[in-house]
């Protein structure tokens, strides 16, 4: 009986455990299937998030195909509605929930039972107690309170009659003036602007000499209207000269002394106007010299820099040329010192015995690794050496070269100006004086030869 017992038992538990995990086999699918779930939602999410993120950029960049930059249109955005500026985006970083608590009325007639009281007491009775009073029926009922069908046709009718009344006797009403029509003046146009461009020298010239011209025909033309107007009025002058013969004398001093000013200020026209023509041809010198002397300075200063990098280069090839022969001497002299060791260890061997020749070998064989590492260490140690001192030097050039001050600019233009345009200068001089000192001679020449020739 214990044995069936427990057999009932057994059977029990394990048809208990059966059905748990039977339980919990369609948990655990759902739970996976949640899941998945959970994650195909927020890919696709994603992937719809993204496709709005492009459309939204494609849709920008549709705007301004051309790729022109636009400036900000403040009025634009104060006339649009949909802006940002009355409807900021949130993913821009503008919450307009975040605080929506100021917005909140808050009253104490509206939060405590006092201000309650308080409120419903300062309002009038016709407010808490309503009157309502029934209309009166315009037109007649029955005792049950319906209205009759005839009744109710002479409301409509008499509505008719009325409308049609009213639109007979309607009056047009004249048209009334707008209150806020304002005549907008439309802006006198702007002249364009007037552009004015360098003119060459020989317009200048032209120029000029038109305006000499001008001057001499309208003095002329002056002079021809003077001379007639005089001659109309030549009993006058008569007149007046015998009249006033007495005032002759001061009226010449006058005369004179006017055509003395006359005679001054054309003068000084004169000049000025030469000062003014020979300032101009200095100023168009200066200039054309001072821009030649620049574009020769950036010149030689990048030629400079350039002769600076070359012989930088230039040493580093020296110096790798010096330690390959170098190397090549030193190869030369261990084969040198190879040979002669062979010769004598067949000397000795032809002459002495075996051991000491054999112990003579290896002393040799051992001395030729100790010296073959030595070498080989100094070597590598002299090329990390003149590798790091290279690098070294550059640097430094390179530095030197970004700390330069304004100051050490002015300095080395200074003295490349003194060191190759004072020389320059010099000599432009003296082939100036030359040329003109020759010139008085070729112009002689020149003179006897045409002369001859004519």
């Amino acid at each position: 009986r214990l044995q069936e017992v427990r057999l009932e038992v057994l059977k029990k538990l394990l048809q208990r455990r059966v059905e748990n995990q039977n339980e919990l086999d369609p948990k655990r699918l759902d739970d996976h299937w949640q899941s998945y779930q959970k994650a195909k939602e927020e890919k696709i999410k994603k992937i719809q998030h993204d496709c709005t993120l492009m459309l939204r950029k494609l849709i920008a960049k549709r705007k301004n195909v051309m790729g022109k930059l636009e400036r900000r249109d403040i009025i634009k955005e104060y006339t649009d509605f949909e802006s940002q500026t009355y409807a900021p985006l949130s993913r821009i970083g503008y919450f307009p929930d975040n605080n929506s608590e100021r917005y909140v009325v808050k009253s104490a007639y509206l939060n405590t039972f006092a201000g309650l009281c308080e409120l419903e007491a300062s309002l009038p009775d016709s407010v808490t107690q309503l009157k309502i009073k029934a209309p009166k029926p315009k037109y007649t009922t029955t005792k049950t309170g319906f209205v009759k069908r005839s009744a109710r046709l002479e409301v409509v009718l008499a509505q008719v009659h009325q409308a049609l009344l009213e639109r007979k006797n309607k009056v047009k009403e004249p048209k009334k003036p707008l209150r806020f029509l304002e005549k907008i003046e439309k802006p006198v146009p702007r002249p364009p602007t007037p552009i004015l461009e360098n003119p060459s020298i020989e317009e200048e010239e032209t120029e000029l000499a038109v305006i000499c011209l001008q001057r001499l025909l309208r003095g002329r033309a002056i002079q021809n209207m003077m001379f007639e107007e005089k001659e109309k009025r030549l009993e006058l002058i008569r007149e007046l000269r015998t009249t006033h013969a007495l005032h002759e004398d001061g009226q010449l001093l006058l005369k004179a002394e006017e055509q003395m000013t006359l005679a001054l200020q054309q003068q000084h026209d004169l000049q000025m106007h030469k000062l003014s023509l020979m300032e101009k041809h200095l100023a168009r010198e200066e200039g054309r010299a001072l821009a030649n002397m620049l574009d020769f300075l950036s010149k030689e200063l990048l030629r400079l820099q350039e002769e600076q990098k070359i012989h930088a280069f230039v040493m580093l090839a020296e110096r790798q040329r010096r330690m390959r022969e170098a190397e090549e001497s030193g190869r030369r002299q261990v084969e040198e010192r190879r040979r002669q060791k062979e010769d004598e260890i067949f000397k000795e061997a032809r002459e002495g015995g075996w051991w000491d020749l054999q112990q003579r070998t290896i002393d040799s064989y051992l001395e030729d690794i100790i010296l073959s590492s030595l070498e080989n260490t100094a070597e590598e140690q002299a090329r990390e050496e003149v590798q790091r001192m290279a690098v070294e030097i550059n640097d430094i050039a390179y530095e030197m070269e970004s700390r330069r001050t304004r100051l050490q600019s002015e300095e080395i233009v200074a003295e490349l100006v003194y060191d190759f345009l004072i020389p320059e200068a010099d000599k432009m001089s003296v082939r100036e004086k030359v040329r003109q000192s020759q010139g008085k001679h070729i112009y002689a020449a020149h003179q006897i030869i045409h002369g001859a020739i004519e």
